[in-house]
């Protein structure tokens, strides 16, 4: 069995710009909110982080605030993935060079590569680097899917010890759960699938929601792993709203816009992507009420669900 980079919730996490790159302070402010409640690792630079549009200046300030300010509380894992082999083998000894505990990587978009061509991708970067390695399946994004059986050849290589499944695909997550067994950790790659997929084994989610939530978003996840699966069930529901309203326009276009109405300054994504519409950010709001009328994620004194409360659905 290979070991965890993190069991629970993996932020990934939102990037604040203003005029001169990374608002460094405002990237501190929610990393620190992160660390206090709880979640249990960072994803930097990844989708959510806008790393598309992001120099590579901006990206090693990034790195480098969400590193110094952890401090090795929690594992801060760096999204080097890209189309361009060679430049994903540069952006994870980057990584590893900065002191990343781990690194995500997502298939190569654009090429549309066979099986056989993703497998020797990530067998190049696996080789390039010490770092253990999360590969990062998003089909809807970059148009290719890694496999049960290619996940199954990968996870035979020391250092790929997991999967961010955002295929959306249960039958899919079950076959690479069956394959890889305890080779292959795997995580939800998707909000609204972070009870299915911990059934069918995984050990957490690389969440947007917890960019807002994250105490809640690691107390479902370890309700279930405990054994409060009607707690955990509750909560999963209880959230589905405010989580399609999150992904009611490209991610991460709703997070941010949320991320500002809690008292974050993370401005508006980075072209192509633009600002939410009015009658969208409406409905935010309000899903946003009402989750805090559930719980309250937001406050100085955010205690979260406690896993010793005796509680009966």
């Amino acid at each position: 069995m290979k070991k965890n980079l993190f069991i629970g919730c993996g932020t990934a996490i939102a990037t604040p710009f203003d005029e001169n790159g990374v608002n460094v302070k405002e990237f501190e402010k929610l990393i620190n909110f992160q660390i206090k409640n709880q979640a249990d690792a960072i994803i930097v630079c990844g989708t959510t982080g806008e790393s598309a549009t992001m120099t590579q200046e901006e990206k090693i300030s990034a790195i480098k605030c969400a590193i110094d300010t952890s401090n090795g509380k929690i594992p801060i894992i760096v999204g080097t993935g890209g189309n361009n082999t060679k430049q994903v083998i540069e952006n994870s000894k980057l990584a590893e060079s900065l002191g990343a505990d781990g690194i995500l990587v997502v298939t190569p978009y654009y090429n549309k590569c066979t099986q056989n061509g993703l497998f020797e991708h990530y067998k190049a970067v696996a080789q390039s680097v010490n770092l253990p390695i999360i590969l990062y399946n998003v089909p809807s994004r970059t148009s290719v899917n890694i496999e049960p059986k290619t996940c199954l050849e990968l996870s035979q290589i020391d250092n790929i010890v997991a999967i961010k499944e955002a295929s959306g695909n249960l039958s899919q997550i079950a076959q690479i759960a069956h394959l890889c067994k305890d080779n292959l950790q795997i995580y939800s790659g998707n909000d609204d699938q972070i009870l299915p997929v911990l059934s069918l084994g995984g050990v957490g989610v690389i969440s947007v929601l917890s960019n807002i939530m994250p105490r809640y978003t690691h107390d479902m996840v370890f309700n279930y792993l405990n054994g409060h699966t009607k707690l955990a069930t509750k909560m999963q529901l209880d959230a589905i709203p405010l989580i399609n309203s999150l992904f009611s326009e490209v991610n991460p276009i709703p997070v941010k816009a949320a991320l500002n109405m809690v008292g974050f300054n993370f401005g508006v994504p980075r072209l192509p992507l633009t600002k939410m519409t009015t009658e969208k950010v409406k409905v935010l709001q309000q899903e946003l009420g009402k989750m805090m009328q559930i719980i309250e994620p937001f406050s100085e004194s955010e205690k979260g669900v406690s896993l010793d409360n005796d509680i009966s659905l």
